[in-house]
């Protein structure tokens, strides 16, 4: 059965981008949303196994949303994902429960899989 996804950024090109590279990864992309509110919402309602979520979003940041989704019923996995170089926000990552960061340039399915499998 195939990973199911929530893909959460404020840009549509993004989330269509990153839906068809997963999908052709072997990905079920479930949702998308543009905002971090809108991604806590998606994430209750859909209950996906993997967010993929943008650190830079309008209103609530990733790392809010991020907070707010270890305490949901059935808290996905969490990737965070940006456009910034993750040498700069490293140590913030590590200290989360996000399992772990990826460039939205470097974004694919097996780095993706890779951070599921640690």
């Amino acid at each position: 059965m195939p990973v199911t996804v929530l893909i959460v950024d404020d840009h549509d090109g993004f989330r269509t981008f990153a839906r068809t590279l997963l999908e052709a990864d072997g990905f079920d992309v479930i949702g998308e949303a543009g905002s971090g509110e809108a991604g806590l919402e998606a994430a209750v309602r859909l209950r996906p196994a993997v967010v993929l979520l943008d650190i830079q979003l309008p209103g609530a940041d990733g790392f809010e949303i991020l907070e707010r989704l270890a305490h949901v019923a059935h808290a996905p996995a969490v990737v965070l994902i940006s456009t910034r170089d993750g040498s700069s926000i490293r140590r913030r990552v590590a200290a989360t429960a996000a399992r772990g960061f990826v460039r939205k340039d470097e974004l694919s399915g097996a780095a993706i899989a890779e951070l599921l499998r640690a």
